[in-house]
């Protein structure tokens, strides 16, 4: 009796501890993983509903203010109803689904980080100043007075958007990602390749756009006279291959990506190699230590010449920035 309970015992023992084990691996597999393991990509801002814009006159204000950022150019464009002062691109063509989508150009944080110290500017701007600038560069034109309904309306939109991000804090998602540097200069004529294979069908042989309507692109241009001038930030190489990475080509985004990082680089090399509108302001960069690497125009802290500033390899650039005693 005595042995066969001492079997019955083990017995029991056994499968008891197998029990705990599944249970246990059946516990971890079922935990969500802790925020601080996820990467900046999993845990997203989030645009609020557009249903609870709130039905009185400010929220007629914030409506009017989407449909300028969703249609900019039906109304602020060379057709358009209330004033001709831009190139025809919508300000969504750049800040995606009205500035509501991750690592798109969202508007995520500018309520809870402006007004704030711009490095370009030299000194403190406002929402409505970072509105102008996006006139006068991204759409080559003028922006409304500051005055006007219809900054009122961008103002309110871009503020409404961001109305529950705590202040001084930017959250994941937040406008572009910013790539990694890599070793070589990135290559105009690789991008080319990926151009003609992955962007032509959408953006035209010549980088033209492809028109909805009389009024706006469905798809915008890329270069020539209707594209972004030299002073808008996509002209930087490492805005433009952020932007490409997490959104293009259509269908893409940042948990479906299309492109890798090199090749991200060397499309945004391409596109930012053709034609454009020229525009220069003198004002930008008053103190050229807090230049970025990645821009071509002088003057600079540094030695390096105006090619690697256009086209890199950044990190040796950003090296002797970061230790001017290394040049």
């Amino acid at each position: 009796m005595t042995r066969k309970w001492l079997f019955v015992s083990v017995l029991l023992l056994t499968v008891l501890l197998v029990l705990l084990e599944h249970r246990e691996k059946s516990k971890k597999a079922n935990e969500t993983p802790k925020a601080a393991t996820l990467s900046t990509k999993e845990i997203l801002w989030v645009a609020p509903d557009s249903g609870t814009i709130p039905n009185d006159e400010s929220g007629d204000l914030i409506r009017y203010g989407k449909k300028l950022i969703s249609h900019t150019s039906l109304y602020i464009g060379p057709r358009g109803s209330v004033n001709k002062n831009a190139n025809g691109m919508n300000c969504q063509n750049c800040h995606l689904d009205a500035g509501t989508k991750a690592w798109a150009g969202n508007f995520g944080a500018v309520a809870a980080l402006y007004p704030r110290f711009s490095d370009r500017r030299g000194s403190r701007e406002t929402i409505n100043q970072r509105i102008t600038d996006c006139f006068e560069r991204s759409m080559n034109g003028e922006a409304p007075d500051s005055t006007s309904r219809e900054m009122k309306a961008m103002n309110a939109y871009i503020s409404w958007l961001g109305k529950d991000v705590t202040k001084g804090k930017k959250p994941a998602g937040a406008g572009l990602e910013i790539l990694s540097f890599i070793e070589r200069p990135a290559d105009p004529q690789r991008g080319k390749i990926l151009y003609q294979q992955k962007c032509q069908s959408c953006h035209g042989l010549n980088g033209e756009g492809q028109p909805d309507s009389i009024a706006e692109y469905r798809y915008p241009p890329l270069w020539g006279d209707h594209s972004y001038n030299t002073a808008a930030g996509l002209y930087r190489l490492s805005k433009f291959a952020g932007f490409v990475k997490d959104n293009m080509p259509f269908g893409s985004n940042y948990s479906n990506e299309q492109l890798n990082d090199d090749q991200a680089w060397d499309l945004a090399a391409f596109v930012n190699s053709q034609p454009r509108p020229v525009k220069k302001f003198k004002q930008d960069w008053p103190n050229i230590l807090l230049k970025p690497v990645d821009l071509e125009d002088g003057p600079y802290p540094d030695s390096f010449p105006s090619v690697q500033h256009k086209y890199g390899p950044f990190a040796p650039i950003a090296k002797a920035k970061k230790n001017p005693a290394v040049k």
